[in-house]
C-alpha cells in the first residue's frame, strides 16, 4: 500500500474536501473525458448541455458545503490546488449571467446553475454516500456521455468503475519498487525493526521512488509553509462566517488575549490547550469561509495537524525544521494506513474518520518529532484514534462550522495528550492500531446515516431557539 504524502496533504479550498474539492475534481475529470477520452453514446452529436445530479450526503449538505458552487467551478475549468479566487468569482458571475460554460477545447455548452445542479434527496448511490452523476447531452437532448463519480474523502475521487474494480495494490507496489510497502501498522513496525529505520525514514525512501530526492525536502517543507500561512491568515481575520448561522470568528480575539497574557506571568498551566485550540480554530475558520487550506487528511479536520505542528515549533523544547519534516512524513504514513484500511470520509464513517484520523496522525507525528520509537509512535496514533471512536458527523445547517471548528481544537489537544502518554511508556500496549482502525471501520458501517454528514441527526437537529 502506498499513498504519497502529497496525496494526504493537498492544497485546496474550503469548506470541504469531499463536498467541495471532490466535486470540483469530478467536474474537471468529466470535461477531460469529453475532450477525447471516453466513447460517446452511439448517434449522439457534439455536447451542448451539461447537468450534475448530487446524491446522498452531497445532496443533503451540498448547499452548506457549497457543492453546487464547486461543480460550477470545475466545469469552468478551475482545480482546487490552483484556483484563483478572484478569477473564479468573475467566472461564476459570468456563468450566472449567460447560463453557459466554454471550457478549453470544447464547444460552448448550456449549464443553468439553478436548474442543472440537481439535488436528489433519495437513497444514496450504492457505491458511496458521496455520489455525483455528470451528464452531457447534444443539442437535440440525446445523451452523449454519463459518468458516476464518488468523492471518497480528502479530495479523492473515483469513478463507479474504479470503485468496483480497484487496482491490484500489491502488484502495483511491487512494480513501483517501494522499498518499504507496508499496508498495516503491524507490517510498518516489522519493517522498521528489520531495517533499523524510523517510520519517517521509511516514508522518505518510499517517496523517493516517485519524487526525486533533490526535490522532496522542498516539497515537504512547502506543505508546512502552506499550513502555517493558513494559521496566520486565520489569526488575522474576524467577522461573521458565511452561511446563515451567524457564527463569529474567534481565533483573532483569543490569540490577542493569549499574547497579552504571555508577558504577565498570569497564565494557568492549562493555557497551552488554548494555544492549540486557537491554532486549529484559525485554520478551520478559514476553511469555513471557503479559504485555502491543506487537507489533513480532510478539510473538515484540516486544523488538527497544523495546530499540533505549530505547538511543536513554538512551545516544545528543541524543536527543529527536521523535526517538522519528521512529523509530516510520519503523520502521512498513519493517514495512509487509515485511508487504506478504513476511511477518512465523514459521510462514510462519521467524524471519527476525519478529526479522529487527523488526531491519530498528529499524535504520531508529534511523538516522532519528539524522538519516540516506532512502537511509541504506533501507540500514540492508537490512543488518539481510540478516543474518537463513534464520533458522529452532524454539522449544523450542513455547514463546516458547528461543531467542526472547536472539534479540531479538541482533536489537537487529544493528539498532544496521546503523544505524551505514549512517550511515558515503552510502546507496548494492549490494543494494536490495526485493530483500532478496523473498529472505526466497523463502527462507521453500523452508524446510522443520520450521523454521517447528512445533517439529519445529532447536533444538526438540536439548534438553539434564538
Amino acid at each position: 500500500m502506498f499513498l504519497s504524502i502529497f496525496d494526504i496533504f493537498k492544497p485546496g479550498i474550503g469548506p470541504s474536501s469531499s463536498h467541495t474539492m471532490g466535486p470540483m475534481v469530478a467536474a474537471a475529470r468529466f470535461l477531460s473525458a469529453l475532450r477525447g477520452g471516453a466513447e460517446p453514446e452511439p448517434g449522439a452529436g457534439q455536447p451542448a448541455h451539461l447537468t450534475a445530479t448530487l446524491h446522498g450526503s452531497l445532496a443533503w449538505t451540498g448547499k452548506g458545503h457549497a457543492t453546487d458552487r464547486a461543480v460550477m467551478l470545475g466545469l469552468l475549468g478551475f482545480e482546487p490546488a490552483t484556483v484563483d479566487m478572484d478569477a473564479a468569482e468573475t467566472a461564476l458571475a459570468e456563468l450566472r449571467s449567460t447560463g453557459e460554460v466554454t471550457p478549453a477545447d470544447l464547444p460552448a455548452m448550456r449549464f443553468d446553475p439553478e436548474a442543472d445542479v440537481i439535488f436528489d434527496w433519495g437513497p444514496p448511490l450504492p457505491g458511496h454516500a458521496n455520489g455525483i452523476v455528470l451528464r452531457a447531452f447534444d443539442v437535440a437532448g440525446n445523451l452523449r456521455m454519463e459518468e458516476t463519480y464518488y468523492s471518497v474523502g480528502g479530495g479523492f475521487v473515483v469513478t463507479e468503475r474504479e470503485l468496483s474494480d480497484p487496482p491490484d495494490l500489491h502488484a502495483a507496489k511491487a512494480e513501483a519498487g517501494y522499498p518499504h510497502p507496508f499496508g498495516s501498522a503491524a507490517e510498518m513496525l516489522a519493517m522498521a525493526a528489520r531495517s533499523g529505520l524510523t517510520i519517517a525514514q521509511m516514508k522518505w525512501q518510499n517517496e523517493c521512488t516517485i519524487t526525486p530526492e533533490r526535490d522532496l525536502g522542498a516539497r515537504v517543507d512547502a506543505i508546512w509553509t502552506a499550513m502555517n500561512g493558513c494559521i496566520d491568515r486565520g489569526l488575522r481575520q474576524d467577522g461573521i462566517l458565511p452561511g446563515g448561522l451567524s457564527v463569529k470568528r474567534r481565533a483573532k480575539a483569543i490569540h490577542a488575549q493569549l499574547q497579552d497574557e504571555a508577558g504577565k506571568n498570569l497564565a494557568h498551566p492549562h493555557v497551552v490547550n488554548d494555544w492549540l485550540s486557537v491554532y486549529a480554530m484559525a485554520v478551520n475558520e478559514e476553511n469555513a469561509a471557503g479559504g485555502k487550506v491543506v487537507t489533513s487528511p480532510t478539510n473538515g479536520a484540516a486544523g488538527v495537524v497544523p495546530a499540533t505542528i505549530r505547538y511543536y515549533r513554538d512551545h516544545c523544547v528543541g524543536a527543529t525544521d527536521d523535526g517538522i519534516r519528521t512529523f509530516l512524513l510520519t503523520a502521512a504514513a498513519i493517514g495512509g494506513l487509515i485511508k487504506h484500511n478504513a476511511s477518512i470520509s465523514g459521510a462514510e464513517v462519521g467524524c471519527q474518520g476525519e478529526v479522529g484520523s487527523a488526531s491519530a496522525m498528529a499524535a504520531a507525528g508529534l511523538c516522532a518529532a519528539l524522538g519516540g520509537t516506532s512502537m511509541q509512535i504506533e501507540n500514540a496514533a492508537e490512543i488518539a484514534l481510540e478516543h474518537h471512536l463513534g464520533m458522529t458527523c452532524d454539522p449544523a445547517g450542513g455547514l463546516v462550522q458547528v461543531p467542526c471548528i472547536e472539534r479540531n481544537g479538541l482533536g489537537a489537544i487529544k493528539a498532544v495528550s496521546a503523544a505524551s502518554l505514549s512517550l511515558r511508556g515503552d510502546g507496548t500496549h494492549f490494543m494494536p492500531l490495526d485493530n483500532c482502525i478496523e473498529a472505526m471501520r466497523q463502527t462507521g458501517r453500523d452508524m446510522s446515516e443520520k450521523y454521517k454528514e447528512t445533517s439529519q441527526g445529532g447536533l444538526a437537529v438540536n439548534l438553539p431557539e434564538c
